[in-house]
């Protein structure tokens, strides 16, 4: 059986995001609670990639990260300002469903 995803949402990202994952039972942790607040962008790839986690952000530095070839466990990125909290959240969720953990690895998927 797939693995479902795990998200991880970057220090930028509005915390309503996540509780909108969290009240549909879908695995989501933040950058505050696991003690990355100010951390790089190249430590939460790693974070989420030792994790099995795909990184939610709206920061296009981690869309270079990956052009150079940096590993990671899947990114999903939204521009900032494009889409309302309750767009992103639906967003999310059909990339939780449609998706796995194997199919989003060194993935991006843009929402």
């Amino acid at each position: 059986m797939a693995e479902k995803i795990r998200f991880h949402l970057d220090e930028n990202v509005d915390g309503s995001i996540a509780d909108g994952l969290s009240r549909r039972n879908i695995n989501v942790t933040v950058t505050p609670d696991v003690g990355l607040l100010g951390a790089s962008d190249e430590e939460q790839l790693a974070f989420a990639l030792f994790h099995s986690r795909v990184i939610f952000t709206h920061d296009a530095d981690f869309l270079r990260l990956h052009r150079q070839g940096v590993e990671h466990a899947g990114i999903v990125y939204c521009h900032q300002g494009r889409k309302t909290i309750g767009e992103i959240v639906r967003s999310l969720v059909r990339t939780w469903e449609l998706q796995t953990s194997e199919s989003m690895y060194k993935h991006v998927e843009f929402i």
